[in-house]
Formats: C-alpha cells, structure tokens, sequence
C-alpha cells in the first residue's frame, strides 16, 4: 500500500510559478510511476506529467512541455512538479496517483496505469 499527500497549491497571477509535492508513504517508489494529473469540474482527470523507477524516465503532457518540471527526492520518497510559466488555463486540482504494475512503467500517461491516488492540491492561476 501506498499513501500519497499532495501539497504546494495556492493561488498565483499568470506568469508565475509554483512547486507542488506529493510524499508517499508505505512504501518506497523507486520501482513505480509517479504521475501528476489535474482535473475541472466538468472534465476529465488528464496527465500532465510521470516520472518513473525513481526518476528514470520523465513525460509530459505537451501543454506543460517546456514550462513544467518534473523530479523526485528517492530518499525522502517525494515527488516534485515545479511550475513556471502558469496560465490561467492551468488552473486545476492536481493529483498525484502511483502506477505499482508493470503496465505503469510503458504507459505513465494512462489514468488505468493508476492504483492509488492523493486527495489533491488546488492550483488557481488567475489573468
């Protein structure tokens, strides 16, 4: 089992940023996914970023590509998303899930790659 907290939400003006974390207890992650998704009300949960066998492998969404980083502290059993740039059009809850089947490792962008997930953090970008 794995137990995931997401943090770091709050309201920003556009063009600045923002760095969330998702701390996972239970167990290690240094053989799972990690993925950030963010959903609105109305829509879908949609990936925007994984990280993979204690960062490995990163991916993103590509309307985050280029402004959204990704990273993991292994020791501390954290996960990061650093958010620069945002838009008004980020505004969302991000979740943090956790992938613990082999399927996760080939398609992190996949909400069924998901066993587990955080309660959320809400990130506002306002114009």
């Amino acid at each position: 089992q794995v137990q995931l907290v997401e943090s770091g939400g709050g309201l920003v003006q556009a063009g600045n940023s923002l760095r969330l974390s998702c701390a996972a207890s239970g167990r290690s992650f240094n053989s799972a996914t990690m993925g950030w998704f963010r959903q609105t009300p109305g829509k879908e949960r949609e990936f925007v970023a994984g990280i993979t066998r204690g960062g490995r492998r990163t991916l993103y969404a590509d309307s985050v590509k280029g402004r959204f980083t990704v990273s993991s502290d292994n020791a501390k059993n954290t996960v990061y998303l650093q958010m620069n740039y945002l838009r008004p059009e980020d505004t969302a809850v991000y979740y943090c899930g956790v992938g613990l089947r082999s399927d996760s490792y080939a398609y992190p962008f996949s909400l069924a790659s998901y066993d587990s997930w955080g309660k959320g953090t809400l990130v506002i970008v306002s114009s």
